[in-house]
């Protein structure tokens, strides 16, 4: 697979909860640059990344983000104002506490609040894998396949553990084809990146493989056409 195949499917993603402008325009320029599918930033750089980027780039942003443990109407608000500020793209955490507590039509409920608040905007829906048991997941992948949301997504990076290809697998195998799988988390390599891809994933939430492809232009006489 060519790098950039994969670097067409990656969220270009910056999280940090000290990122600054700045960075935030490098990466929108590295994204543009290298084809990325988006950006996946904070809500309260969306503002100016559109500003910044006008229409050349699709602008990714999290909500409830990474805990999810705000109320509906907090994360429904949070979703609807990022839209305004000109995301494209809501990445939205579920709320693990109802999950642990069975809760699976609040856990929906939660879901439901959100994709109403950006009809017309795709849907990501992050699950965390890592915190969750296997019939967790399954019932997940469910709940996520009525939904309405477009993706379901493994992980924020930001708890114990990110994408793994079980996951994948199990996402891809258990969610209704119209909804893709987003791997997100610990993804270091080529060889991740196109082990997920392999796997079923369609989208890549990472910054290491920009990197790794600014990396190879970089060296001696590496194939600009590759880009």
């Amino acid at each position: 697979m060519e790098i950039k195949d994969i670097l067409e499917k990656c969220d270009h993603t910056l999280l940090r909860v000290d990122c600054t402008s700045e960075e935030i325009r490098k990466l929108c320029d590295q994204a543009i640059k290298y084809n990325c599918a988006s950006v996946c930033i904070p809500p309260c750089h969306i503002p100016g990344a559109k500003r910044y980027v006008g229409d050349k780039l699709t602008l990714c942003t999290v909500i409830g983000f990474p805990n999810g443990y705000m109320t509906s109407a907090a994360k429904a608000f949070e979703a609807a104002d990022a839209v305004k500020n000109g995301a494209d793209e809501i990445d939205m955490v579920i709320n693990l506490s109802m999950v642990k507590d069975g809760a699976w039509d609040q856990v929906a409920a939660d879901i439901a609040a959100v994709r109403k608040a950006t009809e017309g905007k795709l849907l990501k829906v992050i699950i965390e894998c890592c915190l969750l048991t296997e019939e967790e997941k399954l019932r997940l992948c469910r709940i996520v396949s009525d939904s309405g949301a477009e993706y379901i997504k493994t992980s924020t990076g930001f708890s114990k553990g990110g994408a793994t290809r079980e996951d994948v697998k199990l996402m891809r195998e258990n969610c209704d084809s119209h909804v893709k799988v987003k791997a997100a988390g610990g993804i270091s390599s080529l060889q991740d990146a196109e082990d997920f891809i392999n796997l079923g994933a369609e989208r890549l939430g990472t910054s290491r493989i920009v990197k790794l492809a600014m990396e190879l232009e970089n060296a001696e006489g590496a194939p600009n056409e590759n880009y």
